[in-house]
């Protein structure tokens, strides 16, 4: 059934944003916009990225990084309520190899989207198309509201705000249900399914003002909201999901890029292996904060411009409408070929230079006439069959980085992003 009163931005087709200033003589503020609205409440606005930081189910035990999966007995299992089950270990998924001396490292390149709404649009299951079609894996940041339907919202408890309040839409019953099947068949074509959380609040009250345990109330409902999908919904005739979210959620990424610090000092306690959460850094090899992987957007190269832009869709939409979801039309063809150009500018540097992962985030939207899923599918099929490329989720490439030895990957963090060294001499 198809859905009305769907709003994608602020006013009058316009993402608010905030403390974003848009200025091409400097470098772009990082920014991450709400994602995918599935009703009639307005959304809530964008942001810049800082690194300050700050229920319903007990979650994950601590520990260190998990260790391998044991076999698996060939037994499907199902948990709970029948929100989930247990299928046995991921599909597609390629044990991490050492690099040899000398060897030349993969260009991996991660693919990620933030919200992961099948909304009428179709762009989730239009993108799990595009990995099929060109040999790539990504992941998806699951927004865990969107299982919960606009008639439940009062399940959620958002930390400083009311009850049911949050600043995205709950979506319909059948967005919720068409969600779940997208959700389910991306974890089993390999897909990383990650969070990025609940309510999307930003800036006043959103996660920059949360402390360690407010984060732990999110997380943990975020965690409540897939494992109990059935009885919150009462969808009893669907199929479980093929996956226990408590063992495969690895990691996420926060709405505006907000609170990364006790998001993380949350996170611990959940066995985390990477966040996504952090804006603005150069194209260099990841290292970790507070012992988990920390994987930023990126700044790459604005094309014909002195400047940097992050590695997000709504960044080049603030350089190029001004965060207007709806810009000029006859503009729609160049912005196009700017933010493919863009993506692809940075890709260059790294894959004929230091090899440091590569890092692009988006949202399922139709922002300026849907220039910008167009721009990410052109850059899926030109660079994930070149020769050395693995476009992977992040929980893969952190597990990659987790079987390197760490004086490798030193070196390799060492390297400025162009800079191509004589690989058989400097990696022995």
């Amino acid at each position: 059934m198809a859905m009305t009163g769907i709003r994608r931005g602020g006013q009058g087709g316009r993402l608010t944003a905030g403390a974003v200033a848009v200025v091409l003589t400097a470098v772009t503020v990082g920014c991450t916009a709400p994602e995918r609205t599935a009703g009639t409440q307005t959304t809530g606005t964008a942001t810049a990225g800082t690194a300050t930081t700050g229920s319903p189910q007990a979650p994950p035990p601590a520990g260190p990084t998990p260790s391998p999966k044991p076999s698996w007995d060939g037994q499907v299992r199902v948990i709970g309520d029948g929100s989930m089950s247990d299928t046995g270990p991921q599909p597609g998924q390629a044990p991490a190899e050492k690099l040899a001396p000398g060897q030349k490292p993969p260009q991996f390149v991660v693919f990620s989207w933030d919200g992961a709404l099948e909304n009428d649009d179709h762009l989730f299951s239009r993108f799990r198309r595009v990995a099929r079609e060109n040999n790539a894996q990504m992941t998806f940041f699951l927004t865990s509201i969107y299982l919960v339907p606009n008639a439940k919202r009062a399940l959620y408890r958002p930390p400083q705000h009311a009850q049911g309040a949050a600043a995205i839409s709950f979506p319909t019953d059948d967005h919720v249900k068409e969600t779940l099947h997208e959700v389910g068949e991306a974890w089993r074509e390999g897909h990383e399914i990650g969070t990025h959380f609940n309510g999307h609040f930003c800036e006043t009250k959103g996660g920059g003002d949360w402390s360690v345990e407010e984060w732990r109330s999110e997380i943990d409902q975020a965690y409540a909201f897939v494992a109990d999908w059935k009885t919150n919904t009462g969808f009893k005739d669907l199929p479980p999901l093929p996956f226990d979210f408590r063992k495969e959620l690895a990691g996420g990424r926060a709405p505006c890029l907000e609170g990364q610090k006790n998001l993380l000092a949350a996170a611990k306690a959940y066995g985390w292996r990477y966040d996504a959460s952090s804006p603005g850094e150069f194209q260099v090899w990841p290292g970790r904060k507070d012992g988990i992987w920390n994987f930023p957007l990126q700044l790459l190269p604005y094309p014909g411009r002195p400047v940097q832009v992050l590695s997000m869709d709504f960044n080049f939409l603030a350089n190029q409408s001004g965060g207007s979801t709806e810009g000029d039309p006859r503009k729609y063809p160049g912005w196009l070929k700017e933010t493919r150009d863009g993506y692809l500018n940075g890709f260059e540097r790294v894959y004929n230079g230091s090899r440091a992962p590569m890092f692009i985030g988006n949202h399922f939207e139709t922002w300026n006439g849907g220039i910008y899923m167009q721009a990410v599918e052109d850059v899926v099929k030109s660079v994930c069959r070149r020769d050395g490329v693995r476009c992977v989720s992040f929980r893969q490439l952190a597990e990659w980085l987790d079987a390197q030895d760490p004086k490798v990957l030193e070196q390799l963090r060492q390297l400025d992003p162009a800079q191509s060294p004589d690989w058989a001499t400097f990696l022995k």
